[in-house]
């Protein structure tokens, strides 16, 4: 991981920061999908770890993808077609997109500033997303003579709904941050300068969870999406036996009825 993504790490915390903020935090540089597939590796591995906040440095978000490389024919996008397809998408673009996605625990986009084109599509991998009042939101694929190749025509419909979607993409607007928490967008539109103040407050409530049902949790609403009823039915019978026979169960049981705090250790 280089400094183009800063990984830091506070208790059971991570905060994953992108980190361009002179260009507005573009991603698509080469890199960039090596950058988050370490970060994801090493959160999904440390037990330790039950939210990640993702955010980007300056007054960006993230603007999208390396229009200038685009613009110029520069590094992966310069190549023949099939190669930029394997390369610049599949082995980078697609790769930051799936890390994000694949992460196991709990995350938060604490949306700072724009999250435009692919910037969108990283913030909609999260589970949940906060932004500053400063916040713009846009799926502008279509203005620059691109389609939404970065994952964002799966995803986005899931988290607004297909006709919300659909005007973002076929007009290419670009929307306020009460407009995207009307959208459902995100869920909380608050002042730029208590932003991460509200992210970090939002995690640590998510971090009093016991940590293997939180990860078990996350993953039954993922499969959810995509998943029959019978199959979720199926899953959630046997990681709640799992669940059930774990210390952390029998504190939480133990802590209810001693009315205490429950310490929970992940185990």
């Amino acid at each position: 991981m280089n400094n183009d993504l800063l990984f830091e790490k506070n208790g059971h915390v991570v905060t994953l920061t992108m980190n361009r903020p002179d260009a507005r935090n573009p991603l698509g540089v080469a890199g960039d999908g090596d950058n988050f597939a370490e970060a994801a590796e090493l959160i999904n591995n440390d037990n330790e770890v039950r939210c990640v906040i993702l955010t980007g440095a300056g007054k960006a978000f993230s603007a999208g993808g390396d229009l200038k490389g685009m613009r110029d024919r520069e590094g992966l996008f310069g190549a023949t077609p099939l190669v930029m397809r394997d390369e610049a998408y599949r082995k980078n673009i697609h790769r930051v997109i799936r890390s994000l996605w694949n992460i196991e625990v709990p995350t938060i986009g604490a949306i700072n500033g724009p999250a435009i084109g692919l910037g969108n599509d990283v913030g909609c991998t999260c589970d949940m997303r906060i932004a500053a009042d400063s916040a713009k939101f846009g799926a502008t694929f279509l203005k620059i003579g691109l389609i939404p190749g970065d994952g964002g025509s799966w995803l986005l419909p899931r988290v607004i709904g297909w006709s919300n979607a659909a005007r973002l993409f076929f007009t290419g607007d670009v929307v306020d941050a009460e407009t995207a928490r009307s959208w459902g967008l995100v869920s909380e539109v608050v002042p730029a300068a208590s932003l991460m103040d509200e992210a970090r407050a939002l995690a640590e409530r998510i971090c009093q969870q016991p940590p293997q049902s939180l990860r078990m949790t996350k993953r039954l609403m993922r499969d959810g999406m995509d998943s029959s009823f019978d199959t979720i039915m199926e899953m959630s019978a046997s990681m709640q036996v799992i669940v059930q026979n774990t210390e952390d169960h029998q504190e939480a049981v133990n802590a209810f009825f001693e009315k205490r705090p429950p310490q929970f250790k992940g185990r």
